[in-house]
């Protein structure tokens, strides 16, 4: 089974950008659906933005422009650049490394909105906080 490690978490101010990183070891992240998901006490995890083997890429509606998702398979290591960051977007950022889904005989990688929920693994989360 695959283990993985999220850094590049801060506080930073409204309009300002990071770049959260999440190592995977023991196993290469290419052999899971890679994605990143965010959560705020007292709330239900958000999917953020999900990749597949082909680097396909999907984004919550809240992020699409701002964030872009990566993925290094020779560093084993998955990226979230976060641009244009508000308040909104404060919250511990999990790294996820989720098994394909088979829905009606079907496979696919899980959707952002599905990420927080599929099975898989993740990390231990890096905080963020964006202040205004």
């Amino acid at each position: 089974d695959v283990e993985v490690v999220e850094s590049g978490g801060g506080s930073v101010q409204a309009g300002q950008s990071l770049t959260l990183s999440c190592v995977g070891s023991r196993r290469s992240i290419r052999d899971y659906c890679m994605g990143w998901f965010r959560q705020v006490p007292g709330k239900e995890p958000e999917g953020v933005a999900a990749i597949d083997s082909g680097n396909y890429a999907t984004y919550a509606d809240s992020v699409k422009g701002r964030f872009t998702i990566s993925q290094d398979i020779g560093k084993n290591t998955l990226y979230l650049q976060m641009n244009n960051l508000t308040p909104e977007d404060s919250g511990v950022y999990y790294c996820a490394a989720n098994y394909i889904m088979v829905i009606a005989f079907q496979s696919r990688c899980p959707l952002p909105d599905e990420v927080p929920r599929a099975r898989g693994f993740r990390g231990q989360g890096t905080q963020v906080t964006v202040s205004s």
